[in-house]
């Protein structure tokens, strides 16, 4: 096809846009709030697994060590600690650290600690945080195949809530979010028929005539790529408008924030590029699928 006619067709779909404003308009506005719902429900995903990766990122397994292990042991182990696979710190924590933390703890109780005079209970210990908790049982199980451990302490049952809740979370979310995906594509598809419908005796005229399916149809892809595009916008508009203000919300709540920390919920300018392109692009290419796609059958005559 020449240049002068592609720019004949999209001036067409342009045009078309404003000479079918109702319908464009109504499907203007599905194409919105279809974008909305999507886009809330992936991001409140997202920040859910965040909050819940960040929980997991404060759980800690502490290895305790006989009493009677040199320096150089602890040190030993503590090399052999860090090429454990799924551990992503170690930490020594001496037995003095542990005591002195103790004492500031239980500071009711300096009767008790002042009877035991210089004598420390305690043992050394390193604190380690893995990476994926998941895999937490089997980390456990490689450290207790080491010398001079005492005894390993582990948060399982919490551990075993987190795992339960990540995955009850991704299948919740992800059958949420494709249920939202396809009623709005149902919506949409719905919509843009009722818009082509109004339009049908001009796409039969144009095949009679013998106007191509491709030549047919360009103009309605133009059409809704517009209509899309401009819904994309205003989506994004929308949606860094409330999750802003959601955000800010928060920041307010101190007693929330110390339990789920507010560095585990994703900023928006983090994320701006991607919402921007999902919204703009998905709505483009949905309105004009859809509006190319209804046609078809009208086509067929």
């Amino acid at each position: 096809m020449k240049i002068s006619g592609i720019k004949y067709l999209v001036g067409q779909g342009v045009d078309n846009v404003w000479k079918n404003r109702m319908m464009a308009f109504a499907s203007f506005c599905v194409l919105l709030v279809s974008l909305l719902l999507v886009g809330i429900s992936v991001l409140a995903y997202w920040n859910a697994t965040s909050i819940i990766g960040g929980v997991e990122s404060k759980n800690e397994v502490i290895v305790y060590l006989e009493d009677n292990t040199t320096d150089e042991e602890i040190s030993q182990i503590g090399n052999d600690l860090r090429t454990v696979p799924n551990v992503a710190e170690v930490l020594f924590y001496s037995k003095e650290e542990a005591y002195a933390s103790l004492k500031q703890s239980m500071a009711d109780y300096q009767v008790l600690f002042e009877s035991l005079g210089d004598d420390n209970p305690l043992v050394d210990a390193y604190r380690i945080r893995v990476e994926d908790i998941g895999q937490i049982t089997n980390t456990i199980a490689v450290i207790r195949t080491f010398d001079h451990i005492y005894s390993i302490r582990a948060p399982y049952d919490f551990v075993n809530i987190l795992v339960q809740l990540r995955k009850i979370l991704m299948w919740v979310m992800g059958a949420l979010v494709l249920a939202m995906v396809i009623v709005s594509m149902v919506i949409i598809s719905n919509t843009t028929k009722a818009s082509v419908y109004s339009r049908r005796e001009e796409i039969q005229i144009m095949k009679y005539v013998g106007a191509t399916d491709a030549f047919i149809r360009f103009p309605f892809f133009i059409e809704g790529m517009i209509t899309g595009f401009f819904a994309g916008l205003l989506a994004l508009g929308i949606t860094w408008l409330v999750y802003t203000s959601v955000v800010n919300t928060l920041e307010e709540q101190s007693a929330l924030l110390s339990i789920i920390g507010m560095g585990n919920i994703i900023r928006f300018s983090d994320i701006y590029l991607q919402v921007a392109g999902c919204y703009i692009f998905g709505g483009a290419m949905i309105g004009a699928l859809g509006s190319s796609i209804s046609i078809r059958k009208y086509i067929n005559v």
